[in-house]
């Protein structure tokens, strides 16, 4: 769990994607490594999840050295299990349930719960959660964060849900103090008249330039 955790904090900029076509799914993918991306969640939000969350497994352990790939979405212990059996190496969840805790925390598998509240981050910290995912995040915004911060100083947040992929908005939530930012779907807006996906490696290294 460690391990990972130091990997977001040193690549703190996290895709969120699903797609029912899995080689569209591997072009993302690799697009998104070549753009420096080293922690990248899929999400479980189709019927393909399972299947095709396997095959980027087996392309990433070949073709993408040092890529953490966890699963999100994941919303009672069946599914964490489920993905866990497969080879996620972490879980994301839009909401706190504490038999998930017990399938990954104290297996020491990093799983980040979604929070809204301060009550709901107290129930995360208490589980044991390290990483909270602030969900929605454009709802929230960085100065909910700012305020509440100081009441968990043990605890990093992850703003996911509506983060705007400008200098602006990625700075104003670093300032405020966040150990990383999920990125979904402004991230994968496709520009007009692409060809490739090489635009998603060049959107990503400017995410990171403005980080730095």
């Amino acid at each position: 769990m460690n391990n990972i955790l130091e990997t977001i904090n040193k690549y703190p900029v996290i895709p969120v994607y699903y797609h029912d076509d899995s080689a569209k799914c591997i072009e993302i993918v690799k697009a998104a490594y070549e753009g420096g991306i080293r922690v990248f969640e899929f999400v479980n939000r189709g019927e393909k999840a399972l299947e095709n969350f396997k095959i980027l497994l087996d392309y990433k352990n070949l073709h993408l050295p040092g890529l953490v790939l966890g699963i999100g979405t994941i919303k009672d212990v069946e599914q964490a299990k489920s993905f866990l059996a497969v080879g996620a190496e972490f879980i994301v969840s839009p909401i706190i349930e504490p038999s998930i805790a017990k399938e990954t925390l104290d297996k020491g598998i990093l799983w980040i719960p979604g929070c809204m509240t301060p009550s709901e981050i107290a129930v995360a910290e208490k589980l044991g959660a390290p990483l909270v995912k602030l969900f929605p995040g454009d709802t929230l915004g960085p100065k909910f964060l700012k305020a509440i911060k100081p009441l968990f100083p043990k605890v990093k947040f992850m703003p996911t849900g509506g983060v705007d992929v400008e200098e602006k908005n990625i700075q104003e939530w670093f300032e405020a103090g966040v150990y990383s930012v999920g990125l979904g779907s402004k991230l994968f807006q496709e520009p007009e008249g692409a060809t490739d996906y090489s635009w998603l490696s060049v959107r990503s290294k400017q995410l990171f330039s403005w980080i730095k």
